[in-house]
């Protein structure tokens, strides 16, 4: 199959330009600027006029539930919603039921990956205190890395003490793995939630989750992680980052595209980029998610840091639960919310606002999730790398309504939402996978590689 896109404005590699994108079979075989048509003989021509041509973006952070938590979502379902909003590759989190902390629990996740999922796939393989020896039998190439959880509610996958600690980031320097953290303080959680369950009862109102989930809470945790990736030299990558006081651990990165990242690099998640504290009067426990949403004042610093450099990835920490658990205060009501299909449209909504523009975007969802894990043949729209496209219409108004809603809960934070851009099509390995709202459900998408030296192209679908 030889497919072009023709007639669009091509965001790529800081550049925005009129072109065509050849495509052949599952990958890209030129990027073409100027207005003229490349002639030659194509099955399938998609028009682009009056959008723009897109890597596909990658969620390194994603809960899609199964197994096990399938009453919430599953992977066909929430990897659907993913090609609606333009997301052609997502990594899932480990905690699952069974926890994704054994061999034969990873093993699983992708098989149900590559049986069910409509886009690009991949697992982290999650810490706990006892399982450091089985990093080194992990095939590197199918992993984007080890995920750590040093704050409170993940249950049997918390890893507090300072000895387990060390083991995982010595024992990931060692081996070239990514640590991917999430950073809160499970003794001042725990402190905090008491003396506001003592003055306000069983179930604190949800306003007060910020100060339970506090900015000191998830500094002192973000601070140790940064500290033991210096002294091993572990490569670290801080999950949903919530506070202004939390960038001053990290180093801008630089402009320059051949430079290497920073060993220690920062995600910002799209719920404190786009809601406040404020916003808890309206929405209520639907944003409830840990670390809490915080001040407007750190939001505003987060969207300078999108820029400057501090924040290296976007993601969602897309994670459904049923609308009936998001019920009560900061004790009943459970953490997370649906936001994978809305991402890359609220991203483009602040690029719309002045926050950061439209090559910086690209930048922070596309390219760098691909240079960080380092993603096989992603994250770019270059000759040789697959083909893994989403194109953008500006202009073309819509409201979030609970009929285009993909995801299995049925709900999201963003109903009634306005929005100025639209996913138009989604590609996935060259194949269509999202047309102008028509869905092929019967697409699978892949198993992602990572870590393949340029030589070992040819065993990417081995």
């Amino acid at each position: 199959m030889r497919t072009i896109i023709g007639g669009g404005q091509i965001v790529n590699e800081g550049e925005i330009f009129e072109g065509s994108v050849i495509i052949e079979d599952d990958r890209i075989v030129e990027v073409v600027k100027g207005k003229e048509t490349p002639r030659g003989i194509f099955d399938n021509r998609l028009d682009a006029t009056g959008c723009f041509v897109l890597p596909g973006v990658i969620d390194s952070h994603v809960h899609f539930r199964e197994p096990g938590l399938t009453d919430k979502a599953d992977i066909e379902c929430e990897s659907r919603a993913a090609a609606y909003g333009g997301v052609t590759s997502f990594f899932d989190m480990p905690n699952t039921v069974p926890q994704t902390t054994t061999q034969g629990a990873w093993d699983d996740k992708m098989r149900r990956g590559h049986e069910e999922s409509h886009v690009n796939y991949a697992f982290h393989y999650g810490a706990t205190s006892d399982n450091v020896a089985d990093y080194s039998k992990l095939d590197k190439t199918r992993l984007p890395g080890i995920k750590l959880f040093m704050g409170a509610s993940t249950g049997g996958m918390l890893v507090d003490k300072l000895g387990s600690l060390i083991e995982v980031f010595k024992t990931c320097a060692a081996l070239g793995l990514p640590v991917m953290t999430h950073c809160e303080d499970s003794t001042l959680i725990n402190e905090n939630m008491k003396r506001m369950k003592e003055a306000y009862g069983d179930d604190p109102p949800i306003m007060l989750h910020p100060l339970i989930r506090s900015e000191e809470a998830c500094y002192e945790s973000s601070a140790l992680a940064v500290n033991l990736a210096r002294q091993f030299g572990t490569r670290l990558h801080v999950a949903h980052v919530s506070t202004e006081k939390e960038l001053q651990l990290f180093e801008p990165a630089s402009d320059e595209p051949t430079r290497p990242l920073p060993q220690i690099t920062a995600e910002a998640v799209i719920a404190h980029l786009w809601f406040s504290h404020l916003d808890y009067q309206e929405k209520g426990a639907l944003i409830k998610c840990n670390p809490a949403i915080k001040r407007p004042e750190d939001r505003e610093a987060l969207r300078k840091a999108l820029v400057d450099g501090r924040i290296t990835t976007i993601g969602t920490d897309h994670a459904p639960h049923q609308l009936k658990d998001k019920q009560g205060g900061c004790a009943k009501a459970a953490s997370g919310m649906p936001m994978v299909q809305f991402s890359l449209v609220t991203m483009l909504a602040l690029v719309d606002e002045g926050v950061l523009t439209l090559t910086q975007l690209v930048k922070l969802m596309c390219h760098n999730p691909a240079r960080l894990f380092e993603v096989s043949k992603r994250g770019f729209l270059r000759p040789g790398y697959k083909a893994d496209i989403a194109i953008v219409r500006p202009h073309d108004p819509w409201t979030v309504t609970e009929e285009v809603i993909q995801s299995k809960c049925g709900w999201s934070p963003m109903l009634g939402q306005r929005y100025d851009w639209r996913v138009a099509k989604t590609l996935c390995n060259g194949h269509v996978v999202l047309d102008e709202g028509a869905f092929d459900s019967q697409y699978h998408g892949e198993a992602i590689r990572f870590r393949l030296p340029e030589s070992g192209e040819g065993k990417e679908n081995a």
